[in-house]
């Protein structure tokens, strides 16, 4: 398994840009291809990539492990951008759809309590 780190999933409210750091699985022919261009300006004209997501993201009811991404290069110095399968998936559909400013806080207290949990 080949993974490139810090692709982003974004998802959208109205003002402003939610994101999760996800890891996604690669072909050994993409990753090389990646890593290839990784410090080539214009890398972000290649087609995006086909990978898998390898990050549970644990507030979503279902697992988004082996979800199916395409990983878009963007501009030297910016992070790939991962774009998930139009699924029902509630990630997914959050990715689609935006989120509300509501879900963003509720995302931050089930991972600030989950973290605080952890600790004690």
């Amino acid at each position: 398994m080949l993974l490139v780190r810090d692709g982003l999933v974004e998802a959208r409210s109205p003002d402003e840009v939610f994101s999760w750091g996800v890891w996604v699985s690669l072909s050994r022919e993409n990753f090389s291809r990646a890593a290839d261009l990784w410090d080539r300006p214009g890398r972000e004209a290649e087609d995006p990539y086909f990978g898998w997501l390898t990050t549970d993201l644990t507030v979503y009811p279902t697992t988004t492990l082996n979800l199916k991404t395409n990983v878009h290069t963007r501009p030297v110095g910016e992070r790939p951008f991962v774009e998930l399968e139009p699924t029902d998936h509630p990630l997914a559909v959050e990715q689609r759809t935006g989120i509300t400013l509501d879900r963003v806080r509720e995302i931050a207290a089930t991972v600030l309590h989950a973290g605080h949990d952890e600790q004690h």
